[in-house]
Parts: C-alpha cells; structure tokens; sequence
C-alpha cells in the first residue's frame, strides 16, 4: 500500500477515523509487549549474568540504542516509507525477541547484549515515525484527539505491561513471557501493514497546520544559506534549524529532557520508598501507586477531549507547562510519606498531569511541517534518551547517599522551575 494512500475520509472534526481506533489498539499491544520485555529482559539478564550490573549492562545499551535511533529517525522518516519502517521496526523486535527466547545458556548474555540495541532503535524509529504520521492519518485539526487516545491506551497497557510481567514470567517461564512479546508486536505490524490511511503529506499539497510562521520561516532557510536550504544539510542540523525557527519548541524540549531525568528518579527511587514505607508488602504498594497513576493518565484524555477539545480549545504551550508543573510537585508529594488517601491522590494528580503534558507536547511538535516535523522528533527522542539514561545513573548513585524523597525532590524541582519560568515568558509574548 502506498505511503500517500487515504482511502478512509475524515468525516468531521469530531471523530477520528474508525480504523485508527484499531491502530490505537495495536499501539497499546506493542507498548505492553514492550514494557512486558523491559521487565522480563531485564531478570533475564540478571539471572544470565548472576548479579545487578548485567541488567545495569542491558538497560544502559537499550537507552544508547533508543539515542542512536533518535538520531537517525529524522532522516529515515523523511526519506523512506513510513508504514514499511514502522512495520519493520516491529518486525525487527519481534525477532530479537524470538532470537534471545532461543539462545542456549552460554550464549545468552552475548546475544542479549548485542539485540539491546534493536530493542532500543527500533522502539525509537517506530515512537518518531508514528508520532509524525498521525497529522496525516486523522487531520491536523483532529490531532489533538488522536493524540489523547493513544496516551490513554499507551498507559493502560504499560501498567497492565508492569503489572503482569511478574506474574508471567513466574507462570510461564522466560522463554514463553518473550515469545508473547514477539506476538504483540507480529500484531501491531499486522495492523499498521494493512491500515488505509496517509502517513505522508501529499507532494503538492501545503500541510494545513503550520506551526512556524513566514518570518521563522524565511530564517530556518536564509540559516541554511541560500544556495541550498536545509535539504543539503544533515538530518541533525536541520532538527536544530526547526528548533532556531520555533524557540517554543526548543524551550519545551528542554523542559522535557529535564522531566525525563526527574522520570528516572522516580522510577528508580519507587521500590527503595516501598520498601522503606511497607517492608511487609512492597509489591502492592507499587502495584496500587501505578494502578492509581493510570487512572489519573487515563483522566488526562477525558479531561482533553470532553472538556477542552468540544469547546474548541487546543492544549499548548500554557497547558504543557501547567501540566509539568503538576506531574513533578505531585510526583515529589508522593514521596513525603502521606496518609494513604493522600497519597492516591497524589499519584492521581502525578498520572493526571503526565497524560496531559504529553498530549499538550505531541500535539505542539505535531503542527510542524510533515517535512519538518520527524526530524524535531528524532531529535527530541535523543534528548530524551539522554535525560532518562543520565537520571537512572545519578539517581542509583545518590540513592546510596540521600533519601529518596532527596532525590526525586531535587529531580523534579528543576523542570517546576523552568516550567514556570516558560508560562511567563508564553504569557507575556501573547500580550504584546
């Protein structure tokens, strides 16, 4: 099927296209499928190596992986057929799965170590290719929706992903937890192979939403120079070009490295809290902060499309900015120590605010040029793979030193700060 096919048409602005509900679907399977191997993988790589540094090993090369893929995915979106790349990043998982499901014990950690790097470019390239798309698949006016949707069913089925990881490893063995992980993502590759809608602009076609005026434009290409425009540049100076041209982008880029070092924080600062607050249980203390947190993400989407998008009302700049502030100061509350009922709410507030700034994000980096606009992605990825690996490393290291609520605190009080500082400077050029 060609990359330009549209043979579903976009009925109103109201609803999205049957069929992308399929896709949403098929999305959520592969991020179960991929956060059912992050755990599974991970022990796997444990038990192979016989201590922590051979799943500190996997996990290091998974995020090089996702910051190479980030890199190269602006050029590959632009250049190559984005339904065949993002079927083939699927594909490629599925079989790095099904090769270390039936590697012999000697050869384990090699073969684990060396596919750490597919698992991680691939899920990268596919996330950048797919977030590009979705303009074209739904309507640029109808991104926002879309984009609500697929946060929504991306989080339930990470924290069914987590939740379930233990379960079926324990049940089924390692072997069969990644020969269902292979599964979900033979699936989605199934449906995006066979999905009837664009994933590119036309040719001569003008993309119906610019985020980057005339003038921002005219200096992304007099920077270029005038012999040959951005097209004669790499793919990573014409990211940053797109990023000189829209400053809003750049500052809300920054902001969400940030975010994600404040994210590895948590992340890895969440067992050692669990187990400091209920020796006796830690497991369902994490179980019920992350259920708690879908509900809050889940709320997000409610929240963007009954509220905001049926009064005609986008969320950007303010809403992403608004959006950090709560995720953080939630996510630090959490660690205070709160009675159990504030704590819940807490973490509601936490997955409330994380669902609503990554639609707020997507949907801003969306209304760039389809030409334009994996090659922000690409870049972006990177930076958040950058983030997220440089968190889980300091973070693990001064865990050893200061408390928890120490880290994360400090973590997430930086992006609060640059966040706020961001609504000023939006709420101040919108005045003049």
């Amino acid at each position: 099927m060609p990359d330009t096919a549209q043979q579903v048409p976009h009925q109103t602005v109201d609803k999205l296209p049957r069929v992308f509900y399929r896709l949403a679907l098929g999305d959520a399977l592969s991020t179960y499928g991929s956060q059912l191997d992050l755990v599974a993988l991970s022990l796997f790589a444990y038990e192979a190596a016989g201590n922590a540094l051979g799943t500190a090993g996997y996990l290091i090369i998974r995020l090089a992986g996702g910051l190479v893929g980030g890199l190269v995915s602006g050029r590959l979106v632009a250049r190559t057929d984005r339904r065949r790349l993002m079927t083939g990043c699927a594909l490629a998982q599925a079989l790095a799965l099904v090769v270390v499901a039936l590697a012999p014990v000697p050869a384990r950690i090699p073969v684990l170590y060396s596919l750490a790097l597919v698992f991680g470019g691939a899920a990268a390239v596919c996330a950048v290719a797919l977030r590009t798309s979705i303009p074209e698949m739904v309507g640029s006016e109808r991104r926002a929706r879309a984009n609500s949707l697929m946060a929504s069913c991306r989080s339930a089925a990470m924290v069914l992903g987590f939740a379930s990881a233990g379960v079926v490893v324990a049940w089924a063995g390692f072997r069969a937890a990644l020969l269902i992980d292979a599964s979900s993502f033979l699936v989605f590759a199934a449906v995006v192979l066979r999905l009837p809608l664009r994933t590119r602009a036309e040719p001569a076609e003008q993309p119906a939403t610019e985020a980057v005026d005339a003038t921002d434009a005219t200096d992304a290409t007099d920077a270029a120079g005038p012999a040959g425009g951005t097209k004669r540049l790499g793919s990573r100076w014409q990211a940053l070009i797109v990023l000189r041209a829209a400053p809003v982008v750049g500052a809300m880029a920054a902001i969400r490295l940030l975010d994600a070092f404040g994210s590895a924080a948590h992340n890895i600062s969440l067992p050692v809290f669990a187990n400091q607050h209920s020796p006796g249980n830690p497991a369902a203390l994490l179980g019920m902060f992350w259920a708690t947190w879908a509900v809050g993400n889940l709320g997000a989407q409610q929240l963007v499309s009954r509220l905001l998008l049926r009064r005609g009302i986008e969320p950007g700049e303010r809403a992403f900015a608004l959006g950090t502030c709560l995720m953080s100061g939630c996510f630090i509350l959490v660690f205070t120590g709160l009675p159990t009922p504030l704590f819940l709410l807490a973490a509601i507030g936490a997955g409330l605010g994380d669902g609503f700034t990554e639609i707020s994000y997507t949907t801003r980096i969306q209304a760039l040029a389809d030409e334009r606009r994996g090659q922000a992605f690409g870049l972006l990825t990177s930076a958040e793979n950058v983030g997220m690996g440089t968190g889980m490393l300091l973070s693990g290291s001064l865990l050893a030193l200061l408390s928890p609520l120490t880290v994360v605190g400090v973590s997430h009080a930086v992006p609060i700060v640059l966040a706020l500082g961001f609504l000023v400077v939006v709420a101040r050029s919108r005045k003049r």
